[in-house]
Formats: structure tokens, sequence, C-alpha cells
């Protein structure tokens, strides 16, 4: 679990260098936020690397928990899901 101020704009990055063997490549990236509600974690600034995905994640209702969905298509076709969880407090 991570946890981030609601005022705090961070940037949160997957590492996909199992799911990515011989050669392939993260050719498409989706994030998504549950749940989803006024002033929930927002996601910006996406970013797609060979082996890697990233999003800066801002906002938040202090006191709630978010699954922070990342989901990727590889290049060989193949989709995968990650997901963080992220509580938001006061800090």
């Amino acid at each position: 679990m991570f946890l981030k101020d609601r005022d705090a704009v961070l940037d949160y990055r997957l590492d996909w260098r199992e799911a990515c063997v011989d050669g392939v490549a993260i050719t498409a990236s989706v994030w998504s936020v549950e749940p989803g509600h006024d002033g929930a974690i927002s996601v910006s600034d996406v970013a797609i690397g060979d082996l890697w995905t990233s999003a800066m994640l801002g906002g938040g209702v202090a006191g709630c928990v978010y699954r922070v969905g990342n989901r990727v298509t590889l290049s060989d076709g193949r989709v995968d899901e990650r997901s963080l969880v992220v509580r938001v407090e006061e800090r």
C-alpha cells in the first residue's frame, strides 16, 4: 500500500520486465481509479517505455483507499493488468 497526501502530485511507475520477454514491448497503457467519485485520485502525464509505464497521481480524499489499475497491451497481443493500492492521508 502506498500513502500519499491529497495535495501531492507524484509519479508512480510500474516495471513490466516479467511480462515482456524475448523482445516483447508495451504498445498501449490504460489507467483507471476505483472508486471513482468527486475528488478521487486523478491520473495525468501517462508514459510508456519498452518495459515500464508511469502516471502522475494527484488529489484524492483523505481517509479513502483507492485501487489504481494499469492495463497494458503487449506487442505480441497479450494483455496484462497490475494494481496499486493508494491510501490518501493528511501528511
